[in-house]
């Protein structure tokens, strides 16, 4: 089984005391590509260093939306340097977040349109955070759709039905993480179901959220097999097969084919 988890944070402290056996297991159990994501022009450089360091570890390079009002000046800067730098295969996370009051959304709407915008001129795909903002997403990604053409991602998408419809209307691809997983979560199970095969990505979001039955633990890389094994489920798949589904979708959209 060939695994692709389209989303972790390696460079987090969580992974500092076994970093390298971390990407260790992962390896073992069949990852054979991760990206790390950067929130921060910091956790950015972080993140193109671990992909300097890790063969099968690659970079996207960005600020998340709840960290835009704390930046510091030169830091998009930053972001436009790293965005060139090797093995960084997309821009992000972006997004928009009201469910934490961290920054003003006039500010994460600001740096959301940047960060497509870069994605566009670096031709990479974005990847997008939306938590409680589902309705400013889909209306921000509606209008830079009609400006010109791009390619991103939902991350640990956990939304509507309707707002994944409106997602794949405009092209973009949808990874779910181990909230899938929950046992609570029938309804997103139930949107899941509904993504087509070919735009279906999995993620871990490592450290963080790990799926069960690991619920609770630090998440990491290695245990993206579980969600791949929940959506192969929905989808009247084998593992096996969802596992080859997603990887493809990933090095696809990701240009890694």
């Amino acid at each position: 089984m060939i695994l692709f988890d389209t989303h972790a944070h390696l460079d987090e402290e969580a992974f500092h005391p076994d970093r390298d056996e971390t990407v260790e297991r992962a390896l073992e159990a069949g990852v054979q590509t991760i990206l790390t994501i950067g929130t921060t022009a910091d956790s950015s450089q972080r993140a193109v260093d671990l992909a300097a360091t890790f063969p099968q570890v690659y970079a996207v390079v960005g600020i998340q939306p709840n960290y835009v009002a704390q930046m510091k000046p030169g830091d998009w800067e930053r972001i436009l340097t790293l965005s060139t730098a090797d093995k960084v295969v997309g821009i992000g996370e972006t997004g928009l977040d009201r469910y934490w009051d961290y920054a003003p959304i006039e500010l994460q709407r600001d740096y959301f349109s940047r960060h497509i915008q870069l994605s566009r001129e670096r031709d990479l795909p974005f990847v997008v955070h939306c938590r409680e903002a589902e309705a400013d997403v889909v209306e921000l990604l509606q209008t830079e759709a009609q400006q010109a053409p791009f390619k991103g991602l939902m991350h640990s998408f956990c939304g509507t039905p309707e707002t994944a419809a409106a997602c794949l209307d405009l092209g973009m691809y949808i990874s779910f993480a181990g909230m899938l997983t929950f046992k609570k979560n029938d309804e997103l199970r139930e949107t899941a179901r509904q993504i087509p095969l070919n735009r279906l990505l999995v993620e871990t979001d490592a450290p963080y959220l790990a799926p069960v039955p690991q619920r609770g633990k630090r998440n990491e890389p290695a245990f993206v097999k579980h969600t791949c094994a929940c959506l192969a489920e929905l989808h009247n798949k084998t593992p096996e097969e969802m596992a080859e589904i997603t990887t493809h979708n990933a090095k696809t959209l990701f240009q890694l084919d």
